[in-house]
C-alpha cells in the first residue's frame, strides 16, 4: 500500500433540514507527518476503593450467582478484555493516601479492618489487596498502575511495597511475598508517587510536594528487570503553577511522567453538579463546553512542560478524567453512582480525540471510574450487568492503540445554543502497522447531521467500513430493563464514490471509519 500523501476531508453541514446553503469544512491529513505513536495507555482506566467499584463490582460476594475466579467477577473481566484494556490504576484516588498495603496481604481472615473516611465512611475489610488486584490485572491482560501513599504513609512503607512487588531475590519482603503464594515478582512498572497531594493527599504546597517526591522516589528502587515509571502527583485542572514548580524542582531523569486531573462538571458548580439523565439542551451544551476545555487544558500544561522539557521526555498522565454529576437519587452520596447517557458517549469520544491529537505529550490516561462509579464503563445490579455508552465508544476507539497519529487541520462548523458556540465536530486519525487508516469523528450537535464528501489524494483503497454509537436524545441511556438501547453498531452511512469517501453523520454520533 502506498503512503498517503494527503487526505482532504470535506464536511458539509446542512444549515437546516430543508438543506439550505451548506457549510463546507476541509480536514487535511498527511500521513508523511505521522510520527507520534498513540500510546495504548491513553485508553486506561481507574478503579478506586470507592462505592461499588471494587466491592460489589470487580470483587463480589462468594454467593453471587455469576462466573467468578475466587471473588473476581468474570463477566466484567471478559467485557474489559474485549476493548483491550491496557492498564488499571489502583487503589485510588483519595483512598491511596490512607491505604497501608500491609493491611491487604496475608490470610484474609487476619487482615485488619479500616474505615474508608473519604468515601461514605464504610468499613473496608481489606479482602481485596495487592495479590487480588494483581490477579485481576493478570486476568485482564492489563498493566497495573499503583498509586503509593505519600499523604499518610512513609518513605519506608512505599519502598518496601516496591520491593515486595518487584524484587526477584532473597530479602525479607521477597520471602514474605513467597509465603503469601507468589514466588515470582510481578515487576510492576507504573508507579504513582502519591495522589492529589494538593488536596486529599496531604494539602501540600507544590514546593513541599516536589521535595517529598524526590525523597520518596529515591527509595522506590529499580530492581533488576523491573525499572519503574515514576509518576509525580500533578496539578488540579488549571493550576499551571503546580506543574511549573514540579518541572522546575524535580530533575527530568527522576520522573517518567507528571499527572493531571480534570473532571467535567455539567453545571460548573461542584455543589450542584446536575443530573446524569434529567437535563435539557442548555445543560447538555454547558457539559460539552466544560468537557471540550480538555484540549486547552492539555495545551496549557504542555506549554509549561515544554519550557523545561522541549524534547518531551516526561509524559503527561491524565489519570483522572470524566463526567461527574450528582448521584442517582436514593443512593449513598459517598458512592458517586451515576447513570451514563449519550452525552457521556459524546464527551468520551471528544476527549479521546483530544488525547490522540496530543499523543506527543499525553502517554497515559485513566477514565474515572471503571465500574459503578462516575463515568463508568460497566454498571451492575446483583447478577445483572450492562455496558454503558462510554464502554461502546472505547470499543470504537481501540483501533488507534499503538498506531501513528496523523496530524489534521480543519475548521469546524459551530454548534450554537443561546449566545455561545462550540465546535460541532472533532476528529482524530491514525495509520496502523498494516497501513489501514482509521478516522474517529464526533458530531456533538444535538439537531443537525453532518455530510462528508472526502477527497483522498494518493491513497489506493477499495473499501470503507465503519461503526457508530448514536441515539436520538442526549439523555438516552442503557438500563437494566433495556441494556442495549445504545450499542456500537455497523455504520452504513459511508461509501466509496470514485476515489472519494462520502458519508453522513447523524446528530449526537460517534463514528469510526476504516479505509483499506
Amino acid at each position: 500500500m502506498k503512503k498517503v500523501t494527503l487526505l482532504s476531508l470535506v464536511f458539509c453541514l446542512s444549515a437546516s433540514l430543508g438543506l439550505k446553503a451548506q457549510q463546507q469544512v476541509s480536514i487535511d491529513l498527511n500521513t508523511n507527518d505521522a510520527k507520534h505513536v498513540i500510546s495504548k495507555h491513553i485508553y486506561g482506566h481507574f478503579a478506586e476503593h470507592l462505592g461499588r467499584c471494587i466491592y460489589d463490582g470487580f470483587w463480589v460476594d462468594p454467593a453471587l450467582n455469576v462466573p467468578k475466579k475466587d471473588r473476581i467477577r468474570l463477566d466484567i473481566v471478559d467485557a474489559l478484555k474485549k476493548i483491550n484494556i491496557p492498564n488499571l490504576r489502583w487503589p485510588g484516588g483519595c483512598f491511596a493516601d490512607e491505604y497501608h498495603w500491609r493491611d491487604g496481604i496475608g490470610p484474609r481472615a487476619q487482615r485488619p479492618k479500616m474505615v474508608n473516611t473519604n468515601w461514605g465512611g464504610v468499613v473496608e475489610d481489606n479482602s481485596f489487596g495487592t495479590h487480588e488486584f494483581l490477579e485481576l490485572c493478570g486476568l485482564l491482560g492489563a498493566e497495573p498502575y499503583i498509586a503509593g501513599n505519600v499523604g499518610s504513609g512513609t518513605v519506608e512503607e512505599m519502598a518496601k511495597w516496591v520491593e515486595y512487588l518487584n524484587f526477584d531475590g532473597v530479602s525479607p519482603l521477597a520471602n514474605l511475598r513467597k509465603e503469601n503464594g507468589k514466588a515470582e515478582p510481578w515487576k510492576v512498572s507504573f508507579w504513582g508517587v502519591g495522589n492529589e497531594n494538593w488536596g486529599c493527599g496531604g494539602n501540600m504546597t507544590a514546593e513541599f510536594y516536589a521535595d517529598q517526591y524526590r525523597r520518596y522516589a529515591t527509595y522506590a528502587r529499580n530492581y533488576p528487570g523491573a525499572p519503574l515509571k515514576k509518576i509525580a502527583g500533578g496539578a488540579n485542572s488549571w493550576d499551571t503553577n503546580w506543574t511549573d514548580v514540579l518541572m522546575k524542582k524535580i530533575p527530568l531523569n527522576e520522573m517518567w511522567g507528571i499527572s493531571l486531573h480534570y473532571y467535567t462538571i455539567p453545571t460548573g458548580n461542584w455543589t450542584t453538579k446536575g443530573s446524569s439523565t434529567d437535563f435539557g439542551e442548555a445543560q447538555y451544551f454547558s457539559t460539552l463546553k466544560n468537557g471540550l476545555a480538555m484540549d486547552s487544558l492539555v495545551r496549557a500544561h504542555s506549554a509549561i512542560m515544554d519550557k523545561y522539557d522541549p524534547t518531551k521526555k516526561v509524559a503527561l498522565v491524565v489519570d483522572e478524567w470524566g463526567i461527574w454529576t450528582d448521584v442517582i437519587p436514593g443512593t449513598n452520596p459517598g458512592f458517586l453512582y451515576q447513570q451514563n447517557s449519550m452525552r457521556d458517549a459524546v464527551i468520551a469520544g471528544s476527549t479521546l480525540n483530544i488525547f490522540n491529537n496530543h499523543s506527543d505529550r499525553v502517554k497515559v490516561a485513566s477514565l474515572a471510574q471503571t465500574v459503578n462509579v462516575l463515568q463508568a464503563l460497566i454498571l451492575t445490579e446483583k447478577e445483572k450487568m450492562l455496558l454503558t455508552p462510554t464502554y461502546h465508544v472505547f470499543d470504537l476507539f481501540k483501533v488507534h492503540m499503538e498506531a501513528k497519529q496523523i496530524p489534521l487541520k480543519f475548521s469546524s462548523p459551530g454548534y450554537k445554543v443561546g449566545n455561545e458556540t462550540v465546535p460541532a465536530i472533532n476528529a482524530s486519525a491514525s495509520i496502523d502497522a498494516k497501513g489501514a487508516v482509521h478516522i474517529t469523528l464526533v458530531n456533538v450537535d444535538a439537531k443537525q447531521k453532518i455530510s462528508i464528501n472526502t477527497a483522498l489524494n494518493g491513497l489506493k483503497w477499495s473499501k470503507v467500513t465503519g461503526r457508530i454509537v448514536t441515539s436520538a436524545k442526549f439523555t438516552d441511556h442503557n438500563s437494566f430493563d433495556n441494556p442495549n438501547k445504545i450499542t456500537a453498531r455497523t455504520f452504513t452511512g459511508a461509501k466509496k464514490s470514485g476515489n472519494q469517501l462520502v458519508a453522513e453523520l447523524p446528530p449526537l454520533s460517534v463514528v469510526e471509519l476504516e479505509l483499506k
